[in-house]
């Protein structure tokens, strides 16, 4: 997400950091270009100009034309107006004094509702809640089907109603009886969309506020429409009054234009982020570290958050021992790799890197993902005793192996071939962060199985 005006942003600084002297001529040059950059990315015309003005007015200043490091300043004014306009600070979701909260989830069709109402419960049960999901859709055909069958995959319950349930508002009404019988604390209403604003379903959610008084109504918008999503979240602010906003489709979203528009015009906090197809693919928005990606700074943090989400830490400790211990076996191999792909793509994750350096390089590198999916297969070929000892992998052995995970000999020669260098590289870099002076430190992640 953001590549393109990632990308825009940091030739331009690189240009200052280039200008032996900052002078007002070159700063109103470096300013020009990182408007346009705004508005190549689709942000909204008003917010471009409200964030130039705040940034000429701290950049053009002679304490920044002076400075020792007057790039170094610009960019953190830059920084500093896009959380600006991204909202500050993350917005977290409220919940009723009362329980059950009723959490209204609206949008355009097709943006990602029902989808999104997976994700959302999925990341509150995370949380310790005990939501109950409801689809008051009963226009689209298997509408409320396809979000029971979501629930079902993710072990959340999901109210189904009773046959003489057809209208939304008493859909909603049972489901939230159903919530305070069984002790559930958020109820998700998935409500109907269309293919564009019109009255008749503002009237309808108009009554689903009235009568449910939820304490969140969150617009699901598609990024990959721009602009298009932020004047569907504004009309939907006017009449029904969204208190935050669930943007879908970032992990396609080259420019971002949505993204830092949406508060700026509506008011009101984008919440969550959708990055991916998969039930963990919703991330929480934090302005400040989408303003430091934007920047080229990385995301260390959120980083971090996913691992800590999807890694096991005794596992981490037992692999950490095995590493010290020089018993790390190609079935460690395979474990690490499922960890791995836990974290989402590797795409996704080497975007959260500083691009800075080497690492700068590694934001273009294409992974090709099923190479995952050929490594597990050769290792889930072999025997036990050859997943303990590669050493007894002989030639009749590599050709039965590769027969059975239906690969080439010479995929599971690279296979082994990578093994033996990562099993000698991570002994090394093990022994150096965890030797004996070290030695009580924990493993916080799973170390790459390719060495990269």
């Amino acid at each position: 997400m953001f590549e393109s005006l990632s990308d825009k942003l940091q030739r331009v600084f690189k240009n200052l950091r280039g200008e032996g002297k900052l002078t007002a001529e070159n700063m109103e040059s470096a300013l020009k270009e990182i408007r346009m950059a705004l508005l190549e990315a689709d942000v909204h015309f008003k917010v471009v100009k409200a964030f130039m003005e705040g940034v000429r007015t701290k950049a053009m200043g002679q304490e920044v034309l002076t400075s020792f490091t007057p790039a170094q300043q610009v960019i953190k004014i830059v920084r500093d107006e896009l959380v600006a306009i991204l909202g500050t600070h993350a917005s977290r979701l409220r919940t009723a004094n009362t329980p059950p909260t009723i959490m209204l989830i609206v949008g355009l069709q097709g943006s990602g509702k029902t989808t999104s109402t997976g994700k959302l419960a999925r990341l509150l049960a995370k949380q310790g809640h005990r939501p109950l999901l409801v689809s008051v859709d009963v226009y689209r055909p298997a509408a409320r089907q396809q979000l029971s069958v979501l629930a079902k995959d993710l072990s959340m319950p999901c109210y189904e109603g009773k046959p003489e349930e057809v209208k939304p508002l008493d859909l909603a009404k049972s489901a939230r009886r159903e919530a305070e019988q069984t002790a559930r604390d958020i109820v998700l209403v998935d409500t109907a969309g269309r293919l564009h604003i019109d009255e008749e379903l503002m009237v309808e959610l108009s009554e689903l506020k009235s009568a449910l008084n939820p304490t969140e109504i969150l617009f699901v918008a598609d990024a990959m429409t721009g602009q298009d999503a932020v004047k569907s979240a504004e009309e939907f602010h006017k009449r029904l009054g969204i208190t935050g906003v669930i943007l879908t489709k970032m992990d396609g979203d080259a420019r971002g234009g949505a993204a830092l528009s949406i508060r700026q015009i509506t008011g009101q906090p984008l919440k969550f982020v959708g990055t991916g197809e998969k039930p963990d693919a919703l991330e929480a928005f934090h302005p400040d570290r989408i303003a430091n990606r934007i920047l080229g700074m990385g995301d260390v943090l959120s980083f971090i958050d996913k691992v800590q989400e999807a890694v096991d830490q005794k596992k981490a400790e037992e692999m950490q021992r095995k590493l010290l211990t020089d018993e790390f076996t190609l079935e460690d191999f395979r474990d690490q790799l499922k960890q791995l792909r836990k974290l989402g793509s590797l795409e996704s994750l080497l975007g959260h890197l500083p691009q800075v350096g080497m690492l700068k390089e590694l934001k273009n590198t294409k992974v090709d993902e099923k190479e995952f999916t050929r490594v597990v297969a050769i290792i889930d070929s072999m025997t036990p005793a050859e997943r303990d000892n590669h050493m007894i992998i002989n030639g009749s052995r590599r050709r039965r192996i590769a027969r059975g995970s239906g690969t080439s000999v010479n995929d599971v020669n690279n296979l082994l071939k990578q093994y033996s260098q990562a099993r000698k590289m991570m002994k090394t870099m093990s022994s150096g962060l965890f030797g004996k002076k070290q030695g009580k430190m924990k493993l916080p992640f799973p170390l790459n199985p390719f060495g990269g």
